[in-house]
């Protein structure tokens, strides 16, 4: 959530804001709009794409495309829209599921005849900005073939609608 509100606030000059929310402001905005219950607030829960897209919306006006894969042998089949997604708008998209339940912001594709791969940043990275050699060093950011996802995890994707500068 923060990944994309960073991107979202860095990309568009028309915003009314310009700043990332806390924890707190984004469990307080799903209370708010009756997502989640009042005990919500404070909790260690994680949210999935689809409370993200629900909060873009909200902080930054933003509609979200969800696409939902049922599992992951089926992503190869959303390849085309995904590129499309990169290729059009460029905003990265943020990746949750459920056995593989880690979320992973993607910030581009790479496609090809017979192999895919997505340009995964792990989001749960806090601490000093990373040089980008640092952070693919150490993972932070890597790319992954389409068929290292977990097979029969289920996927959900969260593309905000707008273009990058």
């Amino acid at each position: 959530m923060q990944t994309l509100s960073s991107w979202v606030i860095l990309q568009q000059t028309n915003i009314k804001n310009h700043q990332v929310p806390t924890l707190k402001e984004v469990q307080e905005a799903l209370v708010e709009m009756e997502d989640k219950p009042p005990n919500f607030i404070g909790s260690k829960t994680w949210i999935g794409s689809f409370e993200i897209a629900l909060c873009i919306d909200k902080f930054y006006d933003i509609p979200c495309k969800l696409i939902h894969v049922r599992r992951g042998g089926e992503l190869l089949q959303k390849v085309d829209e995904l590129y499309l997604h990169f290729d059009t708008l460029g905003s990265p998209v943020m990746m949750g599921g459920d056995n593989d339940n880690a979320s992973k912001g993607i910030l581009g594709m790479c496609t090809g005849t017979e192999n895919h791969y997505f340009l995964v940043l792990d989001p749960h990275y806090s601490g000093k900005t990373l040089d980008k050699e640092y952070a693919q060093r150490k993972g932070w950011v890597a790319w992954k073939k389409l068929d290292l996802f977990d097979q029969n995890s289920f996927y959900n994707f969260c593309l905000p609608q707008c273009k990058g500068v």
